[in-house]
């Protein structure tokens, strides 16, 4: 049950987030998303800012006399997946699908800025940032780069997302770590090639890399404090291309996701002892390729008890779970955090196929929700004093 609703035109909420799961665009092309966002702001009176990220939508409202801000992100990209949802506003962009609910936090923040811009009740300033390239690409850290944090005096930022499984009118949000650091990892074995009914003549990459597969698993299950969550996995072997043949090379190439910096560092120098020392007893070599690509998203205390407080007033604290476990996903939400205080929280979207998949779709009965808690967001943490 939602408390201290705000009126709002839900049928109108809807209608963009249909033209918006209409339209979906992979990283930092998403030029018709952002056009999209850019008109409704402007028919709201809304500021807008000079494009950052290439597609990236800055706006805000102030009013009153406070210097104190926060930001609200929403992120604009969608995913490389065919729709298999027979909707009426299914992707009109054939292997383009907003399968992750982009679409509706596009929704909630416009529909938050609509609202705010009509009714005000706050007093200080409000940013409104439309993120893209959340999936891969690293939309955050170019904003990063791009000064974001340096242009506008932001005080703290906060972002939302859906979260299927957990229940509609729910949120969960929780201090600390909420999603893990993505790193990847590429490992070429360089062994001798031969016949394959003479394998005495080889240096055969293909077993080597079996034992590496197997021996990695060990830095999760021997090599790493049980209590610090870490994950390893091997996604893809690449090797050969014939049956009587035994390749010279192999290339395995996985994930890492951990939480904490040290641990981080701690795998990278695993991963190439583990490499380098089976390959050296096999009498090949190992050329070991790591990529850091999003840290640990870690909310900070105070950031956390407000937005805690925020979703307690639009639905109870029954309904706010501040225990949930960690997710070892990651966030590119992550690099914001790195400069500024500030927030990451779920919203529930009930019972529907996983973040990802193509029979996913946002849930449209929680969009109201969403609104509430950004506009309650922004009165909270700007009120007007008096």
């Amino acid at each position: 049950m939602l408390l201290n609703r705000i009126p709002l035109n839900n049928d109108e909420l809807k209608q963009w987030r249909h033209e918006l799961h209409a339209i979906p665009e992979i990283a930092f092309s998403e030029e018709k998303t952002a056009q999209f966002v850019e008109q409704k702001l402007k028919s709201f009176g809304v500021r807008t800012y000079p494009r950052m990220a290439g597609t990236g939508v800055i706006a805000s409202i102030q009013t009153g006399k406070s210097n104190k801000s926060i930001a609200l992100r929403a992120d604009l990209d969608a995913l490389p997946i065919v729709e298999k949802t027979a909707l009426d506003y299914c992707s009109k962009y054939q292997g383009m699908m907003h399968a992750c609910g982009h679409d509706g936090h596009i929704t909630m923040l416009l529909g938050a800025a609509h609202y705010l811009s009509q009714h005000k009740g706050f007093n200080g300033t409000v940013y409104f940032i439309f993120q893209p390239a959340e999936e891969n690409e690293g939309g955050g850290r170019q904003l990063v780069a791009e000064g974001l944090f340096k242009k506008y005096a932001i005080d703290a930022i906060y972002g939302l997302h859906n979260w299927p499984g957990l229940e509609a009118g729910k949120f969960a949000i929780r201090s600390g770590a909420v999603m893990a650091a993505y790193d990847v990892f590429d490992i070429i074995i360089m062994g001798k090639g031969g016949h394959a009914a003479a394998p005495q003549q080889t240096i055969d990459s293909i077993v080597i890399a079996a034992q590496i597969v197997t021996s990695l698993q060990t830095i999760s299950s021997r090599q790493q404090d049980p209590q610090e969550a870490v994950v390893v996995s091997v996604t893809r072997i690449h090797s050969g291309d014939s049956y009587n043949v035994i390749p010279e090379t192999a290339t395995l190439s996985g994930t890492v996701r951990t939480f904490s910096h040290i641990t981080q560092d701690k795998i990278i120098q695993q991963i190439s002892q583990i490499s380098e020392g089976i390959c050296h007893a096999y009498g090949a070599s190992a050329e070991v390729k790591y990529q850091k690509r999003y840290p640990a998203t870690i909310n900070t205390e105070q950031e956390t008890q407000s937005a805690y407080l925020a979703a307690q007033e639009i639905v109870g604290a029954d309904n706010v779970l501040t225990d949930s476990t960690p997710s070892m996903g990651s966030e590119d939400f992550s690099f914001l955090l790195n400069e500024c205080k500030g927030c990451y929280a779920s919203i529930g979207n009930g019972e529907s196929a996983s973040l990802h998949n193509p029979y996913y779709n946002f849930n449209d009965d929680i969009l109201e929700l969403g609104v509430n808690y950004w506009v309650k967001m922004v009165q909270m943490q700007l009120p007007i004093e008096g």
